[in-house]
């Protein structure tokens, strides 16, 4: 193979990104390169857009083209639900399984004493502010259930618990499909403390 020093670089671009090791990188630019006015041109171009018109929203962090988003300005939502996620990616696997239909609040991460994120990294402060209007009635913590995702929850709840405002948490157990003898202690611990009735 030649080492041609665009290509590299090329490579080493798009390794970086989530779930494209060398190997896949290596296969999506020569897949490219194959086709350039086809494949790379249009993507440059889309790429150069987004950087330009795509922005965080102002009230739930959420990236979109205008801000409100489209999800904080659609009528049809239940505005008296706030799902707190961690990132933009859980917001759009939310979104993406249709369940829920109030409106969000992005935090931008986790606590973690390991990593040196502190509330004050947070958008704790807007989500207290967003409550404090008086609007919402209930708030749905949906954070991973990490010891950085139980921090960050129990933080925040201690935080919103003045306000009065329902707080309420994902529930976590066995997965649909999921097969009881390939899952981990703590989950199996979680569905049997988490069981209701039929």
């Amino acid at each position: 193979m030649l080492h041609n020093d665009p290509i590299e670089h090329l490579i080493a671009l798009l390794s970086r990104l989530p779930g494209l090791g060398r190997r896949s990188a290596r296969r999506a630019v020569l897949k490219m390169l194959m086709d350039p006015d086809g494949q790379i041109l249009p993507l440059a171009a889309a790429l150069r857009d987004a950087a330009s018109a795509v922005k965080p929203c102002e009230v739930c962090g959420n990236l979109d083209t205008i801000s409100p988003c489209a999800i904080c300005r659609d009528p049809h939502r239940d505005r008296k639900l706030v799902c707190v996620v961690e990132g933009v990616a859980d917001l759009w696997a939310l979104e993406r399984a249709h369940a829920h239909h109030g409106l969000y609040h992005v935090l931008g991460g986790m606590l973690s004493a390991l990593s040196g994120t502190g509330p004050e990294d947070l958008t704790i402060q807007p989500l207290l502010a967003r409550i404090e209007q008086g609007d919402v009635a209930e708030v749905i913590l949906a954070l991973p259930a990490t010891v950085e995702g139980a921090t960050t929850a129990h933080y925040v709840t201690d935080r919103l618990k003045p306000s009065g405002v329902a707080i309420t948490r994902l529930a976590q157990g066995v997965p649909i499909g999921g097969a009881l003898d390939v899952l981990d202690d703590g989950t199996l611990a979680a569905a049997l403390k988490a069981r209701r009735p039929l």
